[in-house]
């Protein structure tokens, strides 16, 4: 599944090739060998993307010197922040077998001719001439004022094991390497791009308009809190400007945000907001909007940059916890636009910021309470359920992991977090699994009915039973999830998955979960839908069975009792408030464990 992502990804980056890489990028679909060659390309731009934050395919293409007489340098980039150039060799496999299994071969490595082309030498030992984009690397290099403070990184983009670090360095003539090996690839680039994670925030610089603005740029105040000194600055701000760092930054600049970009359910204040861009020429937006709030670790605004009427803000490592849909929204129009003039279209219209400095504090834990705290107090355009609040809790992140890892599934912890990758065309929704859905399904799956079925369980986050490092746990979940799939097709149709929760929960659907896990569920999960399919025939004569037997019980009669006469009148329960009530799951649980050996007999009989 991760590997098909990846394949989806990489040929949506060779999409996004400009008609003069066209030929090379965009091959006729029979040209098998092309295509391989255009997506190992892509590969490398993946990385460029992801890990230094270049969204123009040009600019991307300009750093992959991958071609005859390379010197086995396959890509570059030379980072100014960090004084690190970054050497890149990438050995894409063609197939998930090989992607994953695959090494690459040491000798591959000594191919590369890092020595020869930063001293300068136009050809290798061959007498082979370095091709052009070499050339313009060792140019690049040339003219780097400050040369002495930077230092060099080998960046392998293939699987190599059991070789050292010191090993490493003696085979690419002493630079230090980084491998991405499959592993390494799925989380730190694939993953990244399909939640719009992929490259963090550090110093941001915002120009700001002062002439219309009499007071000066900006109202600075400090607050004393019981968590930490604040400085409160407040100001208003381009919008154009929001909409570039959204565009850039995306879902790394609300990591402490509660919630990511809500596409359907905040479509509203979406639609609002689209309109006072694309509709006014004026300035409404800054009556209108109830601006953004983030939080930041230092805050300089400078009103003497040597142009008039102008001053520019810097903030460092920032972070959305209020108006992330604004911001988001706003990066989407630009999006949008972005070929077409722009900076016309946002012109003199801006939002409110409100930027809260943490003062001498670096405390993780007072962040994440402080910044609770303002998310819970601050009006908002797009309420916060409760279960958002939850959302970026260590477990729900090791759960996202260990699922994505595991089934390359999507876990969604926090709500439209995935909307970027779904827009890009990345992955299609059937991949990403809704919260409450996980967890009922996780629960039922491992015998926990009761807790599965309890209603706003996501809200509540009460997580008792959920080990995480039981594999055989989380493989009975993905049984779990795949038989749910083919039993909710059955009983409510096709558009089950647009709502999987409906008001009133099909209790009997997770109880049958249960049960197949019960009656069919081995080390080797068979996730082929005709065996489902013929395993649930099954599945469904024992829960009649089971049911049957229920209703001869007492346990699901009760009493009436008159209110007049007092006389107490034994009536049965309703099958349906049976199935919703506590006592269903430990029934359920106790059935199986007295019928074991008939069941098991039963179910031997009828396969032979």
């Amino acid at each position: 599944m991760k590997y098909e992502i990846l394949i989806s990804i990489l040929d949506r980056l060779c999409s996004e090739a400009t008609s003069k890489h066209s030929s090379r990028y965009r091959p006729n679909e029979l040209e098998t060998e092309k295509i391989n060659n255009a997506r190992s390309r892509a590969f490398i731009h993946l990385y460029l993307k992801v890990m230094f934050g270049i969204l123009d395919f040009e600019e991307r293409e300009k750093h992959i010197t991958d071609n005859s007489y390379d010197g086995g340098i396959d890509g570059y980039f030379i980072d100014e922040e960090t004084k690190i150039i970054y050497l890149i060799q990438s050995k894409f496999r063609m197939s998930a077998k090989n992607f994953e299994g695959k090494e690459i071969a040491l000798e591959e490595i000594l191919t590369m001719d890092v020595n020869r082309i930063l001293e300068g030498e136009l050809s290798d030992e061959n007498g082979n001439t370095y091709n052009g984009k070499i050339k313009q690397l060792q140019r690049e290099i040339s003219q780097i004022p400050d040369i002495a403070r930077y230092s060099y990184r080998i960046v392998l983009l293939a699987n190599l094991e059991n070789v050292s670090a010191t090993k490493l360095k003696q085979l690419t003539g002493g630079y230090a390497v980084e491998v991405f090996n499959f592993e390494k690839s799925y989380e730190k680039l694939v993953f990244p791009i399909i939640s719009g994670t992929y490259f963090t925030a550090s110093d941001i610089n915002i120009p700001i308009d002062l002439s219309n603005k009499n007071a000066g740029s900006k109202i600075s105040y400090t607050v004393k809190t019981k968590i930490s000194d604040c400085e409160i600055t407040v100001l208003f701000a381009p919008t154009i400007e929001i909409a570039k760092i959204m565009s850039k930054y995306k879902n790394t600049i609300l990591k402490y945000n509660p919630r990511s970009y809500l596409e359907f359910s905040g479509k509203s204040v979406n639609d609002a907001i689209r309109s006072t861009i694309l509709q006014t020429d004026t300035n409404e937006f800054a009556l209108f909007n109830n601006g953004i709030t983030l939080i930041s670790d230092e805050t300089y605004i400078n009103e003497k940059i040597g142009q008039k009427n102008k001053a520019q803000l810097r903030i460092k490592n920032p972070q959305i916890i209020n108006g992330g849909q604004t911001s988001y929204t706003l990066s989407r129009i630009y999006e949008e636009h972005k070929d077409n003039n722009p900076d016309s279209l946002f012109a003199e219209k801006e939002v409110l910021l409100k930027i809260i400095t943490l003062i001498d504090n670096n405390s993780h834990e007072n962040k994440l309470q402080l910044i609770d705290e303002i998310s819970n107090a601050t009006n908002k355009q797009t309420p916060v359920i409760n279960a958002d609040r939850f959302a970026n809790e260590v477990i729900h992140q090791e759960i996202q992991k260990k699922v994505f890892d595991k089934f390359g599934l999507l876990y969604e912890r926090k709500r439209g977090e995935f909307s970027d990758g779904l827009k890009s065309g990345y992955i299609d929704e059937e991949i990403i699994i809704e919260r409450n859905l996980f967890l009922r399904l996780f629960f039922s799956s491992n015998g926990m009915v009761n807790k599965g079925i309890q209603k706003k369980l996501f809200q509540k986050n009460e997580l008792s039973g959920l080990n995480l490092n039981e594999d055989i746990a989380f493989d009975k979940f993905y049984l779990g999830l795949h038989v749910f799939n083919q039993l909710s097709k059955l009983s409510v149709g096709p558009k089950w998955k647009k709502s999987p929760l409906p008001a009133n929960i099909n209790v009997a659907l997770y109880a049958k979960v249960y049960i197949y896990n019960r009656l069919f569920f081995s080390d080797g999960l068979l996730i082929d839908s005709k065996v489902i399919d013929r395993n649930i025939e099954q599945m469904e004569t024992i829960w009649q069975k089971f049911l049957q037997g229920i209703r001869v019980e007492r346990r699901i009669k009760t009493f009436k009792i008159d209110s007049r006469t007092g006389v107490k009148t034994e009536v049965l329960v309703k099958e349906k408030n049976y199935i919703n009530s506590p006592e269903f799951g430990r029934d359920i649980s106790e059935f199986f464990e007295q019928n074991k050996s008939s069941i098991i007999t039963e179910q031997t009989m009828s396969a032979s």
